[in-house]
């Protein structure tokens, strides 16, 4: 009889615990905070992980989380509406803006920040100091595979030597904005040399190799430059100046360092900008992006773009600026004030 006592007791407290604990889940679920979710570049990740911790030492009513799946992987997330933001290191291409609308997806495509691609070379590199967009094809283009091996084979005064090359993955935004600029088309390269989508491997096979050339951004540059010389590039356009320019903060602000300054971007998703926390972490995103991008190591957008970009934003304006155009090397702030024009038509 005891024991059926004892028994039943453990029955009640059990319940009771239950009870208690479905009501603590309860509360919690309610409780639960509004999710943003951003995913995509590596490249702009830092800028959005900075600009999403400070926001949270303002408000803390929201979760933010920011992923790393590239910019390809990212827009394969976004495409899937599994994101409310995608950082992007390129435009969004044909092939995911269909997928985008195959899936009703509508985004406002909005450029944050300037990265100048680096070119870098060996700390013993004493014959190279700056190069043309030419010899770069030359050197990178597909046609060039088992064929351009040497130095010399590009520039008949350079050394007789094998040139080993060092890039990012074909998966890399930074891969394609390097191949349309210089190749004139995204994705065609050669591909025998040396990728890797972590830039510490690139640093590493430069910095140990005389006879070696890569490139990756230059926020990356700046924190190796102790291992690595920057080549200056010339475009041979008179019109950004004579002669080799040094990738700075400076030349890609004021667009002189071409074609190699390449716009960065967030992707909004048209119906989260429709939620008022998403709507407020971007406003705050845009509003403080310059400040934040520069202390990361990037180059902020000119007054004049951000003013357009901002103005972007809240029209809500769908789309992409750059779909079926090739606007490498134009200023941020002509290409939108081209669209604004056009759509004043």
């Amino acid at each position: 009889m005891k024991k059926i006592i004892i028994a039943m007791f453990a029955i009640v407290a059990l319940a009771s615990c239950g009870n208690k604990q479905q009501q603590t889940d309860g509360k919690q679920a309610s409780g639960t905070k509004p999710q943003i979710k951003v995913d995509g570049s590596s490249t702009v990740e830092p800028i959005s992980e900075a600009v999403a911790e400070d926001y949270k030492k303002k408000s803390d009513s929201v979760d933010i989380t920011v992923g790393t799946s590239g910019t390809g992987g990212g827009f394969k997330k976004f495409g899937r509406n599994e994101t409310d933001i995608s950082d992007a290191s390129r435009p969004i291409s044909h092939t995911e803006d269909s997928i985008c609308k195959a899936a009703s997806i509508d985004y406002i495509e909005l450029p944050i920040a300037y990265d100048g691609l680096a070119v870098v070379i060996n700390k013993d590199n004493d014959w190279l100091t700056k190069i043309t967009v030419k010899e770069l094809k030359k050197m990178w283009e597909a046609a060039a595979q088992d064929k351009v091996k040497k130095w010399s084979d590009i520039n008949p005064k350079w050394p007789n030597q094998e040139i080993h090359l060092f890039g990012p993955g074909t998966a890399s935004g930074t891969y394609d904005y390097f191949t349309e600029a210089i190749n004139g088309k995204a994705k065609s390269s050669r591909g025998d040399y040396t990728a890797s989508e972590d830039d510490n491997v690139l640093v590493q096979g430069i910095a140990g190799d005389k006879y070696a050339l890569g490139y990756f951004g230059l926020a990356y540059y700046e924190q190796n430059k102790d291992k690595l010389k920057v080549v200056a590039i010339d475009d041979e356009k008179k019109e950004n100046g004579d002669g080799g320019i040094i990738p700075s903060q400076e030349t890609v602000k004021n667009g002189t360092y071409q074609p190699l300054s390449r716009p960065l971007f967030i992707y909004v998703n048209k119906k989260s900008s429709a939620k008022p926390e998403v709507k407020a972490f971007v406003d705050y995103y845009l509003a403080n992006v310059s400040k934040l991008a520069t202390e990361v190591g990037y180059v902020s957008l000119p007054d004049e773009a951000n003013k357009l970009v901002n103005q972007r934003w809240l029209a809500g304006t769908v789309g992409s600026l750059f779909l079926g155009h090739n606007n490498v090397g134009m200023k941020m702030e002509d290409l939108l004030k081209t669209e604004q024009a056009t759509t004043a038509k």
